[in-house]
């Protein structure tokens, strides 16, 4: 299942990247923007939503045999859905510097366009893999807590140092978005 929504999300990625020639010719540098703030949500999406998955699955297990340890294991499978979060960011950022939200919405060149599609691959690419292996590293997490519920505070610190190659991947997305396209 794991390999069949990675598939499904290179496939998105690489059906976004097909349509664009296409989108071109009609929008031109708005569309690529939009279809870059598109792909940061929807990657980082399908890997909050695998990791989230993952560690849930293995959540409900040891909090069937064992209902008390629920409260500890609840934060190690939220973790992965930050990924998520930062995408809506990302995308969010977009929008915003595009001035989607505004009165006037940007005439952005292809090259302008481009440059926004690239700027948000550092996050949509991040976010859809440390979403999965932060969904793989709770699951260790839970398993750790189920046996030595007293080594909870050590337990979240395996999620969380994954979660530094998604914030790294954001950190990225809003610098090259904020600094390296020039509207």
């Amino acid at each position: 299942m794991l390999a069949a929504s990675v598939g499904f999300a290179l496939s998105f990625l690489l059906v976004a990247i097909v349509a664009i020639p296409f989108a071109i010719k009609s929008l031109g540098g708005l569309a690529l923007a939009v279809m870059g703030a598109a792909t940061a949500v929807v990657l980082a999406g399908i890997g909050s939503s695998l990791g989230v998955g993952i560690a849930g699955e293995a959540a409900a297990g040891v909090t069937a045999e064992d209902p008390e340890k629920f409260g500890k294991l609840l934060l190690l499978q939220a973790l992965p859905g930050t990924q998520g979060i930062y995408g809506f960011l990302a995308g969010f950022l977009v929008m915003f510097k595009i001035g989607f939200f505004g009165a006037a919405v940007a005439d952005l060149t292809m090259e302008q366009g481009w440059q926004i599609y690239f700027s948000c691959l550092p996050v949509a690419i991040g976010c859809l893999v440390s979403g999965i292996y932060q969904g793989r590293a709770s699951v260790a997490s839970i398993n750790l807590v189920a046996k030595r519920p007293e080594e909870s505070g050590k337990a979240l610190i395996f999620p969380a140092m994954v979660e530094t190659y998604a914030v790294l991947g954001l950190l990225a997305t809003i610098l090259l978005v904020m600094f390296g396209v020039k509207i």
